[in-house]
């Protein structure tokens, strides 16, 4: 019976000693659990405080300090060489390419074309492109023009920088809006004297209109770096040919001036040349005469 009562009492021990590792190997493994997901969760947040809530990609930092984009006007300008009466077609294909891409990324400012098909013909075909679209569309109307046969003489891209002049005119627009409120408070409160309340309304409607002014600069820059300009110009091969020729041209023109010019200096010179040699004739023929009488007394 005390053999029995020892053998149970092993056996338990053995059984609470297998349980408690198994409550410990299972404690340990929801604790391992619990590290690699707070683990993920540090990752996962740290990739969100890179990237911004957004999604989008922090601004670049100099310095510990966030750099702004700087905000750049561009201006595209083309010229296309092809005959004259190719001109018109093309003119049209690349004013087809803009509308087809849309209002929202291209449109039509001008359209002009001038002289005929058998002289020299010029035009012009101006346009707004959205800047993230402009060098991509430059592209496109190169293609077009190469389609046409035509020999691009100039292709040339310029910017301004804008960034300081739309900042400036932000600060000067809140400025005004934060006096234009003070204004209107003490319009409202009816605080002070009636001349006070006079000037004060004056005041108002001069600092509306300062305030329209700015907000017009603003939305024109604005819009200028959000659209770029692009011109496109065509001409004929015949301007060439006039600048050859155009030297020569000149020279034989001025012929008749050259030819007009030598005969007023030789009538000049008859003039004053004519009444000279007259007088010095009359001198000679006097003189002989004088030399003459005396011989003939004698």
């Amino acid at each position: 019976m005390r053999r029995s009562m020892i053998k149970w009492g092993m056996t338990g021990a053995a059984v609470l000693a297998l349980l408690a590792g198994c409550s410990e190997s299972t404690d340990s493994a929801s604790s391992g659990g619990e590290t690699m997901d707070v683990a993920a969760e540090a990752a996962a947040d740290a990739e969100m405080v890179a990237t911004g809530e957004s999604g989008e990609a922090a601004p670049p930092e100099l310095g510990g300090v966030a750099v702004s984009v700087p905000k750049l006007a561009y201006v595209y300008d083309f010229t296309y060489r092809l005959a004259g009466e190719e001109i018109g077609p093309l003119q049209r294909r690349h004013a087809d390419l803009c509308e087809q891409q849309g209002p929202a990324s291209c449109r039509i400012l001008g359209m002009s074309k001038s002289g005929d098909d058998g002289e020299a013909v010029t035009g012009q075909l101006q346009m707004a492109v959205a800047t993230r679209h402009a060098r991509a569309f430059g592209a496109l109307l190169e293609d077009v023009a190469e389609e046409a046969g035509a020999e691009q003489l100039s292709a040339d891209i310029a910017s301004e920088e804008l960034s300081k002049q739309i900042v400036d005119t932000e600060a000067h627009l809140a400025a005004r809006t934060q006096l234009r409120d003070r204004l209107m408070d003490v319009l409202r409160t009816r605080k002070g004297k009636v001349s006070e309340l006079v000037e004060a309304e004056r005041s108002v409607a001069q600092v509306n209109e300062e305030i329209d002014q700015a907000r017009s600069w603003l939305r024109e820059m604005q819009g200028r770096v959000a659209y770029s300009t692009v011109t496109v110009r065509y001409e004929t091969g015949a301007m060439v040919a006039s600048d050859f020729l155009g030297p020569v041209t000149g020279a034989l023109g001025s012929l008749g001036s050259i030819f007009g010019f030598l005969v007023a200096a030789l009538i000049v010179l008859g003039a004053i040349a004519l009444p000279i040699s007259a007088v010095v004739w009359a001198a000679r023929a006097i003189n002989r005469r004088f030399r003459a009488v005396p011989s003939s007394a004698s």
